[in-house]
C-alpha cells in the first residue's frame, strides 16, 4: 500500500461544509488535506444561487463571527442584497444575497488554494481506514493512501448519488458530477448507520427568452449590506430578481401527469425536504391553492442562466417544457438545464457527539448534508465546527461546543445529535428558544471571543471587534450618565429634535427607550458622538428590548443548571433505578453529554430527568465518601 501523504486532518468533500472545515483546521495550524471530486467545483452551488435568508442568514453571520469564510466570500461575489422581515422585530431580520455562482465558486477555490497548511487535491476516496475504534486515514480509488488521525466526512449529496428525471435515472452527483459509489460500503463496514434522502432542483432557463414585462421586479436594498463583520463595502451594483406565479393551467398539466412523477410511481425512494418541496408535491399537498409564487433569480453576471426558484421538479422533460410555458413571462422560455431530483446516502446524526465526532470512532467527524441537513448555510455551519473540533482533537485541547443559547449553530447541531432527523433538516427561527439573544446583528459579540480562543479569529478581526465593543460601551456610558432636566433649554432641544417634552429629569439612556426616538434624533438635540450604523443598531436594540433580553437571560441561566450537570460517558442506564424503559433505550442510544441535553430527547420525560438528577447526586456523595475513606 503506497502512502502518498500524511496529514493532521483530512476533509472528504469540498462543498460548503468541506471548505469551511478545511479552512478552519488549516488556519488553526493543522496540516490539512481537502479532497474534492473536481477541482472545478469547489464550493459549487448546485441549487439556488443565494446565501442567507430567514435563520440561514443568522448562520452565515455566526460563521463569520467565528472566523469562517462564507460571509466574506458572499460579500465579494454577490449581485444583490436584501434584508428580509424588516416589518418584524430585530430577532427575525434576515439578510439574503444573490450570488454570482461561478464567481463565488472560483473565489472560494482561490482562497482554499492559497491558505497555508491546506492542500487541495482532486481525488475520489473509496475507503476510510479504521483501527481499534480510531480513524487512521483514507484510501483513494487509484490505490494510494493518505494518513491522518482526524478525518471529516463532508460528502454532501454525492454518496451513492442517483439523478432522476422522469423515468430516466443514472448514477451521479449534482450538475453532472461523479458520485462516490464505494464509500458507503466502507461506512457500513465501520458500523455507521445510514439513511436515504432526496433533494431536487428546478430548471434553469435562458434570460433572453423571458418576458420580464409580465413579472414584478424585485430589486436589492438601496442601503449597502454585508454578511461579514470585516466587510467595508458601501456601494454595490445590483441585479434585480423577478416575481411571477403558477396558475390553474400549470397545476392541471402537473395533475394530469402525476402518474409519471418519480415521487408518485415509486422511482424515488429517498425522503425529501418538507420545507422545500417539489412543485408536484405542492400541487398534491395544497390542492385548493390557486397559484404558487416563483422567483426568477439570475445565476451570475456572465451567464444567461436564470434559476426558477419555487419550481423544483423531477418530472419528465416533456412535462417540464409544457408547464413552464404556462407561467407568465416564461411562455417562450428555453430550458438550459433540466430540473431533477437526486437521491443520496447520509448518516444518522444521532451517532455524533455535539462536537460532530462519531461516538464510536475516535477522530472521525461528519458535517453538512452527509448529516441529513439541507442548505449551503447549514452545511457550512457544521463544517466550521467540525474543522475546529478536529483541530482541537489533534492539539489535545477542549472542543468547542456551542449551546442553544450561544448560537443558531448550537441549535442546529443540538437538534441533529439529540433529536435526529427523519427528513432533510432545515434551520428556522422557530427552532430557537432564545431568538432575541441570537440576533444576526450581535453574532460577533456572542461568538468572536470563542473564535479567538480556539485560534481561528485573526488579529485584524480581533482588533476591529475590540474597537467596536469599546465604542458601544463608551456611548452607553455617556447615555446613562447624561441627565437632562425639564428646563426651557432642554425642552427647546427636544423640540428641535422632534422629541416630545419631558416632565421629570431623565437620562438620555431612558429617553432612547421611547417609541420613535432613535440615536440619530437624540444626536440632533444633544452632544453625542458620530458612530457607525452597526454600533448604533446594537445600542438601540439593547436599550429598546432591555427588559425582554433580561428575561431571556434568566431563562438561559435556569437551563444552564441542567447543562452544567454532565453525565459520565460510560454510564450504564440499566443500572440507574426507576428510569422508564423507553428512557433507558433513548438515553443509551444517544448518550447525552449533559442532563440538559437528555431533557430534550423525545421519549425522556421530566420524571426521568428527576431520576437522573437524584442518581447523579447519589454518585457525587459516594465519590466524596470514597475519597474521605482513602484519606
Amino acid at each position: 500500500m503506497f502512502t502518498a501523504g500524511e496529514y493532521d486532518v483530512i476533509v472528504i468533500g469540498a462543498g460548503h461544509a468541506g471548505v469551511e472545515a478545511g479552512l478552519a483546521a488549516a488556519r488553526i495550524g493543522c496540516r490539512t488535506l481537502l479532497a474534492t471530486l473536481s477541482m472545478d467545483n469547489i464550493a459549487l452551488m448546485p441549487c439556488n444561487p443565494s446565501v442567507g435568508g430567514p435563520a440561514k442568514g443568522h448562520l452565515v453571520r455566526e460563521l463569520d463571527a467565528l472566523g469562517g469564510e462564507m460571509g466574506v466570500n458572499a460579500d465579494k461575489t454577490c449581485i444583490q442584497f436584501r434584508m428580509l422581515n424588516t416589518g418584524k422585530g430585530p430577532a427575525v431580520h434576515a439578510l439574503r444575497a444573490q450570488a454570482d455562482k461561478k464567481l463565488y465558486q472560483f473565489t472560494m477555490k482561490e482562497t482554499c488554494e492559497n491558505t497555508p497548511n491546506l492542500d487541495v487535491k482532486q481525488i475520489l476516496i473509496d475507503d476510510i481506514l479504521i483501527e481499534d475504534g480510531a480513524v487512521k486515514g483514507v484510501v483513494v480509488e487509484t490505490g494510494e493512501t493518505y494518513l491522518a488521525p482526524a478525518v471529516i466526512l463532508a460528502t454532501g449529496t454525492y454518496l451513492r448519488g442517483r439523478i432522476i428525471i422522469g423515468e430516466h435515472t443514472y448514477t451521479g452527483g449534482p450538475n453532472g458530477q461523479r458520485a462516490a459509489m464505494k464509500l458507503t460500503d466502507s461506512l457500513k463496514k465501520a458500523g455507521v448507520r445510514l439513511m436515504r434522502f432526496k433533494t431536487g432542483t428546478p430548471a434553469r432557463v435562458d434570460a433572453r427568452t423571458l418576458d420580464y414585462d409580465k413579472m414584478q421586479i424585485q430589486p436589492g436594498d438601496d442601503e449597502a449590506r454585508n454578511f461579514s463583520f470585516m466587510s467595508d463595502v458601501t456601494t454595490r451594483e445590483q441585479i434585480p430578481c423577478w416575481l411571477t406565479y403558477t396558475n390553474e393551467k400549470t397545476h392541471d398539466i402537473i395533475r394530469r401527469n402525476m402518474s409519471r412523477a418519480p415521487m408518485a410511481n415509486g422511482i424515488i425512494e429517498g425522503i425529501g425536504p418538507r420545507y422545500c418541496p417539489s412543485i408536484e408535491t405542492k400541487i398534491l399537498r395544497f390542492p385548493d391553492k390557486e397559484r404558487h409564487q416563483l422567483f426568477l433569480e439570475p445565476e451570475g453576471i456572465h451567464t444567461n442562466e436564470v434559476y426558477v426558484q419555487g419550481m423544483s421538479t423531477s418530472m419528465p422533460m416533456d412535462v417540464q417544457f409544457e408547464f413552464l410555458h404556462t407561467i407568465p413571462g416564461l411562455e417562450h422560455c428555453h430550458i438550459m438545464r433540466a430540473g431533477y431530483a437526486i437521491e443520496y446516502d447520509c448518516i444518522d446524526p444521532l451517532q455524533l457527539k455535539p462536537t460532530l465526532e462519531f461516538k464510536d470512532i475516535s477522530g472521525f467527524f461528519s458535517a453538512g448534508q452527509s448529516n441529513g441537513t439541507s442548505g449551503y448555510e447549514e452545511a457550512a455551519a457544521q463544517g466550521i465546527i467540525a474543522g475546529i473540533n478536529a483541530a482541537m482533537f489533534i492539539k489535545g485541547e477542549e472542543p468547542l461546543i456551542l449551546k442553544r443559547s450561544d448560537a443558531y449553530i448550537g441549535v442546529l447541531i443540538d437538534d441533529l445529535v439529540t433529536k435526529g432527523t427523519s427528513e432533510p433538516y432545515r434551520i428556522m427561527t422557530s427552532r430557537a428558544e432564545y431568538r432575541l439573544l441570537l440576533r444576526q446583528d450581535n453574532a460577533d459579540q456572542r461568538l468572536t471571543p470563542l473564535g479567538r480562543r480556539v485560534g481561528l479569529v485573526s488579529d485584524a478581526r480581533w482588533v476591529r471587534f475590540e474597537e467596536k465593543q469599546s465604542q458601544i460601551e463608551e456611548v452607553e456610558q455617556q447615555l446613562q450618565s447624561t441627565v437632562i432636566h425639564p428646563n426651557q433649554e432642554t425642552q427647546q432641544r427636544l423640540e428641535s429634535a422632534g422629541i416630545d417634552p419631558i416632565r421629570t429629569s431623565t437620562t438620555l439612556y431612558d429617553l432612547l427607550r421611547r417609541p420613535g426616538v432613535t440615536y440619530e434624533t437624540l444626536k440632533r438635540g444633544f452632544d453625542l458622538p458620530d458612530i457607525s450604523t452597526e454600533v448604533r443598531q446594537q445600542i438601540e436594540i439593547a436599550i429598546t428590548y432591555e427588559g425582554y433580553i433580561r428575561k431571556q437571560k434568566e431563562q438561559v441561566a435556569h437551563m444552564e443548571k441542567l447543562e452544567s450537570k454532565l453525565l459520565p460517558e460510560d454510564i450504564d442506564y440499566q443500572e440507574v433505578p426507576s428510569l422508564r424503559e423507553e428512557a433507558r433505550e433513548k438515553l443509551a442510544l444517544i448518550r447525552p453529554r449533559s442532563v440538559g441535553q437528555a431533557s430534550r430527547i423525545s421519549g425522556v420525560s421530566p420524571a426521568d430527568i428527576s431520576v437522573l438528577l437524584v442518581w447523579l447526586e447519589q454518585q457525587r456523595r459516594l465519590q466524596q465518601a470514597r475519597q474521605k475513606g482513602e484519606e
